[in-house]
């Protein structure tokens, strides 16, 4: 199994210093390799704050550690779970149901692929979805976009602060990665940026309890890709996710060091917009030997956290309206004869989303 070290690593510092310098060309060209030949980079930020994302796991771990019949409160099953919990056992993984995921599976070398999600048909997370939009400014044809947050009466004091702080932080970073990409590419600097503008962005952290869950082989969240543009990861308190590079099938071991770095993935929307030139990034999250050494760990050094594995993960969206389609410039760069070629024909995002 490769590791982290493995996906190149882009300086949004050097960029954002002076986006014209011949540095920052080569970060952005950086960029755009990355997500080509691995779907997915490491940047590092300055910007980055560390006490916010310790803030944020602390807050989300207290609040996953209440009862089930009070996190229950927070559930949204009406408006799809677009915002407030999504209870555990209520996603299921892509490959479950979707026999092209299957088709991309059987291809790995034995020794790269993900954990068998076929015994457990949906995963044992809870997720928190915070919506982190602009409002049109305009009728849209998706009015679930434009549904209330909600913040749970016991951090009622704290919650849209913390959320907000972290949340905002992962949101600038994912639409610089969004400019970089674009230069890379060779297309106008705000072509991403542009289109995602109005997008239904979600600040999504998801809660697996290792106390109940925390056994070698677990699967926390089975072998799936996302369905919007761009996913950034900051860095979570135990290791597990693994992801796979598009052209190596390589499956990676991710553990985000601390300070100013996260990981960040294309997803099906960023697929689209290029025709398939760049693939939305496959992963996984399982509880792993690394997993148990860290919980063990926590144990002597922490003994009053509850053993909760907190994702910091940010789902940065295009724009419910927009009418999503390749961009002929990126489309033509895939090979007539590639395996699989996919067809992608024009779609409202938000039927896209629905779909």
């Amino acid at each position: 199994m490769s590791t982290l070290s493995t996906l190149p690593i882009v300086d949004l510092d050097i960029f954002l210093a002076d986006p014209l310098s011949p540095a920052a060309v080569a970060e952005t060209k950086k960029t755009a390799y990355a997500l080509v030949t691995y779907g997915a980079l490491v940047i590092k930020d300055r910007r980055i704050n560390e006490e916010d994302n310790e803030k944020f796991l602390n807050l989300l771990e207290n609040y996953f550690a209440q009862s089930e019949e009070i996190i229950k409160k927070d559930v949204r099953k009406e408006w799809a779970y677009q915002v407030g919990v999504t209870p555990e056992l209520t996603l299921k993984p892509k490959c479950v149901f979707e026999e092209s995921c299957m088709d991309i599976i059987e291809k790995l070398d034995p020794n790269e692929r993900p954990l068998d999600v076929s015994g457990r048909p949906s995963d044992p997370k809870t997720r928190f979805f915070w919506k982190m939009s602009t409002p049109p400014p305009y009728e849209t044809e998706f009015p679930l976009s434009s549904i209330p947050n909600i913040i749970p009466d016991a951090f009622a004091d704290v919650w849209q602060t913390t959320l907000e702080n972290w949340g905002n932080t992962l949101k600038t970073a994912v639409e610089n990665v969004a400019e970089l990409a674009a230069l890379g590419f060779g297309l106008p600097r705000s072509v991403f940026t542009d289109a995602a503008k109005y997008g239904p962005h979600l600040l999504g952290p998801t809660s697996s309890n290792l106390a109940k869950y925390g056994k070698e082989n677990t699967i926390l969240a089975g072998f799936h890709s996302d369905l919007n543009c761009l996913t950034i990861h900051g860095r979570a308190r135990y290791p597990g996710l693994h992801i796979w590079a598009r052209n190596t099938g390589k499956r990676m071991s991710v553990k985000i060091p601390p300070g100013k770095f996260m990981l960040v993935q294309a997803g099906k929307q960023f697929e689209y917009l290029t025709g398939g030139y760049v693939r939305a990034g496959y992963h996984e999250v399982v509880v792993n030997d690394q997993t148990i050494e860290t919980i063990n760990r926590r144990k002597v050094d922490y003994p009053d956290r509850p053993l909760i594995r907190i994702s910091s993960t940010f789902f940065w969206h295009l724009s419910s309206d927009f009418t999503l389609e390749p961009i002929h410039e990126l489309a033509i760069r895939v090979p007539e004869d590639e395996e699989g070629k996919t067809q992608y024909p024009p779609i409202k995002v938000g039927a896209q989303v629905r779909k």
